[in-house]
């Protein structure tokens, strides 16, 4: 019966009734080699058009795939007007089980990411959307290429903002672009970043986000009352916690984790709460075996980004043009006076043992771009005053330290160096940096037993991303952003 082909499915049939036996095919594995096959589909349904009473066509999207069903009113296919005109009327986006054969069109398809069709023999309505969405996809997935055309020939096309994308992110990530983000990139750049870290004898920990001080010092820590209502913070790294491991003898660890940071800084590239990439190791005699370790593993991710996610980066850059990131083989390293020596010679001029600003930040990236032809650098040597109390001091001056920040396209994206590790010189520096050194007495305690000199890094994850896909709001690399203004969803 026609009428068992095609409908809605009772949610009875989706709470794991029964195991059916049946075997779903994954749309990006419809390819010529399928033709003539029997095969059984689930996606989402985005576009549908019906023509005449007799065909209809259904484009059903699975991630990045996307295929077209065609179903063909006749006594051959068992396909009734009745089920055309069902099919016709199921929502946008609503979640669909479509059967058929595969076939191969005489034309070739140029609105599907698939060049095969399916011949529909039943199509069931698995979840349906609300018949209005917040906005269309296709307008969300257009890119500004696209809105100028339009404007210059008169017609006008929705633009759909980041606030109104923001509060409905689940629909926003169903965007081409977004899927090759979050199902693609983003996932890529961790699983390189674990992949690496133990090749070179790393091991995962997982530090507490309830600590009972500041873990960075400054006022962006976010402060609450424990259980027992004493005051505590969610910490602002892992910092203290993973060179307490390595006093503990672990040698080299690494953590993916929460960061939060009571910042309230409204910027393209600041998160109040965000992905963080650390990695803290013993070391033997430099701190440059920390920056060999960034080395080794930035190098090796960008590598592989370039060679198995082209899919990825084209669908990314067809929405929002990027340039490829521009590395050398072999990291370039600048001390801190030899870019600030830059700036000076381009007219800019920097407080010598001051920070950088953001725009001082893009500044040297230009310039180092133009003289060495790479857009990820290491600048290291840092004055003391700008860096995290637990930081060491240079040998020969200490009004400078052994640490350094990474950069990729004029932002930073990672801070590190050499740590402190004797309890002495630690307790003076907290104290200089105006640290209650009660609420970290067990971190400090921790270096009274013997503890190696030691170093490492934190970045941030999205940061990363966003910097590698030339992305301009570090909100398109964030799954479910949280900003100074932004709790939901």
């Amino acid at each position: 019966m026609s009428s068992e082909n095609y409908g809605d499915v009772p949610l009875e049939e989706l709470q794991s009734k029964a195991i059916s036996g049946r075997s779903w095919t994954d749309i990006s594995d419809l390819d010529e080699a399928a033709t003539g096959r029997s095969v059984l589909i689930r996606g989402f349904a985005q576009a549908i058009r019906q023509v005449g009473k007799k065909r209809a066509f259904v484009v059903l999207r699975d991630r990045i795939s996307t295929v077209q069903c065609v179903l063909s009113a006749s006594d051959d296919t068992g396909v009734s007007t009745q089920m055309i005109k069902f099919a016709a009327s199921i929502s946008k986006e609503s979640v669909v089980d479509i059967e058929g054969v595969v076939s191969l069109p005489e034309k070739p398809i140029e609105a599907t990411t698939q060049k095969v069709e399916i011949q529909v023999t039943k199509v069931h309505c698995i979840s349906p959307a609300i018949p209005t969405l917040p906005f269309n996809l296709e307008d969300a997935a257009r890119s500004e290429a696209e809105f100028e055309k339009a404007e210059q020939s008169g017609q006008k096309l929705a633009r759909v903002l980041q606030d109104t994308r923001l509060n409905h992110r689940v629909v926003d990530l169903r965007t081409p672009m977004n899927q090759a983000i979050f199902g693609g990139i983003l996932d890529h750049v961790e699983h390189k970043f674990r992949d690496y870290l133990r090749s070179k004898k790393f091991k995962v920990v997982h530090s507490p986000k309830i600590i009972s001080g500041s873990s960075e010092g400054g006022a962006a820590v976010f402060k609450l009352l424990y259980v027992n209502g004493e005051p505590v913070c969610l910490a602002q790294s892992p910092q203290l916690h993973k060179q307490m491991s390595i006093c503990a003898g672990l040698g080299r660890v690494f953590e993916v984790s929460s960061i939060f940071r009571a910042e309230n800084s409204n910027t393209h590239r600041h998160l109040c709460e965000f992905t963080g990439l650390d990695a803290e190791m013993e070391i033997k005699e430099h701190y440059f075996e920390v920056c060999d370790i960034i080395d080794g593993l930035f190098v090796s991710m960008f590598n592989y980004l370039n060679e198995n996610c082209r899919l990825e980066l084209e669908i990314i850059n067809k929405q929002c043009p990027f340039e490829p990131l521009k590395y050398l083989e072999k990291t370039l390293r600048l001390t801190y006076a030899e870019g600030i020596e830059m700036l000076k010679e381009a007219g800019i001029e920097i407080e010598p043992m001051g920070d950088l600003n953001t725009e001082a930040e893009k500044q040297l990236g230009r310039l180092v771009k133009e003289k060495y032809g790479t857009e990820f650098f290491i600048l290291h040597r840092y004055p003391l005053a700008v860096r995290p109390f637990y930081t060491m001091p240079c040998y020969d001056d200490p009004a400078y330290s052994n640490s350094f920040d990474v950069f990729i396209r004029g932002e930073e994206i990672i801070s590190g160096g050499q740590r402190i590790h004797t309890p002495d010189l630690l307790r003076k520096r907290a104290k200089e940096c105006g640290i209650d050194l009660s609420t970290i007495k067990s971190y400090i305690d921790s270096f009274r037993y013997g503890a190696p000199p030691h170093g490492g890094f934190g970045a941030g994850l999205e940061r990363v991303v966003m910097l590698f896909c030339g992305l301009d709001n570090i909100r398109k690399a964030s799954l479910f952003p949280r900003d100074p203004h932004r709790l939901e969803p």
